[in-house]
């Protein structure tokens, strides 16, 4: 139960980081354009730029989850987000901002559909996993409304930057926990498919995760981690 916290609270955050992104921008376009000294149309590719680049590539980003592995993408997504937030609070030009923002989309749209994959295969189908969908969906709701809140904060605080550079210590922690707590976010990854079919499915678990996917007791790791292979054909396991 505790593992399972730990894990809603990875993706809750990595959720909320991608969201708030989305909003944080809007109040502070006033101070990037008196210090960046740029268009007023320009500057609107700061919102759009992430926005377009995130929603461009989500299925994509899902589909790298289940060929790479959730927790491989959900860190890469992760890592990315953060490198490209430090890059656009250190940005003195326009330019290099509207780069930054696109990598950041990129990034949260590899982390997001990772996250809620690894939220739906961690808990399981019920009541336990309807109370998680439902803390992980208010958790990306009311980070916009945060976002507004503290976009007028950090930029009559600190200064804009720091919508930005405030990414960068959450999100190596988000990535760090992700990649400590790995092995409890291992998934199912399909390996085979013949005519449309699944025939073959490759799985790294742990003992905690063995039965939940439906493994024989002999195959089902005693202690540590192992990679299993399934070959599915006309229904049955081998």
């Amino acid at each position: 139960m505790k593992r399972n916290r730990v894990i809603l609270a990875l993706v809750c955050g990595a959720q909320f980081m991608v969201v708030l992104d989305l909003a944080v921008v809007n109040v502070a376009l006033p101070a990037m354009q008196a210090d960046l000294r740029a268009d007023p149309g320009d500057l609107q590719w700061v919102v759009t730029t992430y926005g377009l680049v995130l929603g461009g590539l989500l299925l994509l980003g899902g589909r790298a989850a289940d060929l790479l592995g959730r927790r491989t993408v959900l860190v890469a997504g992760l890592g990315l987000f953060t490198a490209a937030s430090l890059v656009a609070g250190l940005a003195d030009r326009l330019g290099p901002l509207i780069a930054a923002r696109a990598v950041q989309g990129a990034g949260g749209a590899l982390a997001a559909p990772a996250a809620l994959s690894i939220l739906v295969g961690t808990f399981r189908e019920g009541p336990e996993r309807n109370q998680a969908l439902g803390i992980f969906g208010a958790v990306g709701g009311s980070a916009a409304a945060v976002g507004v809140i503290l976009s007028g904060a950090l930029t009559s605080g600190p200064g804009w930057p720091w919508i930005f550079l405030l990414n960068v210590p959450i999100g190596v922690l988000l990535a760090a926990l992700a990649d400590g707590d790995g092995h409890h976010l291992a998934g199912v990854q399909v390996v085979e498919v013949a005519g449309g079919r699944v025939v073959g499915i490759h799985a790294h678990l742990d003992p905690a995760l063995g039965s939940r996917f439906g493994l024989p007791a002999r195959r089902r790791p005693r202690r540590g981690v192992t990679d299993t292979t399934i070959k599915l054909r006309r229904g049955e396991r081998s």
